[in-house]
């Protein structure tokens, strides 16, 4: 999810391997579909496990993107769908963590997207900040954009 408050700024959640806080990067809040639910469903139910917040006004989907990386002694093989979200909530708990996210993710932060494209963290989806800033100049596409393939 691409979740915005009334300055603009994106929220990411700080990630790393468990076990090796060095291997770190940051990422949009998201998640899988749990049973019956829509993408839309699952989009809320995420955001508001991982950082409380609540007060949602959900956007289109800007981007779609498929990944496949190494994670916690296993691939992970994701197909991201990006919705655009909208908040005044910008105080976050994350209070509904699964046992593998409380010792792989350690905060959140908000961020401008000056301080993202001056960022030397790692940041997924790769190309955010450029992605981020198009979004704030031009506003949604009209249909999702895909993404490269990441394959890391």
């Amino acid at each position: 999810m691409v979740l915005l408050d009334p300055s603009e700024r994106i929220l990411l959640l700080h990630g790393h391997e468990p076990g090796d806080p060095a291997d770190d990067w940051w990422f949009t809040p998201g998640g899988g579909v749990e049973g019956d639910e829509t993408r839309e469903q699952a989009a809320l139910r995420e955001l508001r496990e991982e950082t409380g917040i609540t007060e949602v006004q959900l956007g289109p989907v800007l981007w779609r993107r498929v990944c496949s990386f190494p994670f916690a002694g296993r691939r992970w093989d994701q197909d991201e769908w990006y919705y655009l979200a909208c908040t005044t909530q910008t105080a976050t708990a994350a209070e509904g963590l699964t046992e593998l996210e409380r010792r792989s993710v350690a905060g959140a932060r908000w961020w401008t997207c000056r301080e993202l494209t001056e960022a030397h963290e790692t940041v997924y989806p790769t190309r955010l900040a450029e992605l981020l800033r198009r979004l704030l100049d031009e506003g949604p596409p009209d249909r999702p954009e895909i993404l490269d393939t990441e394959i890391v």
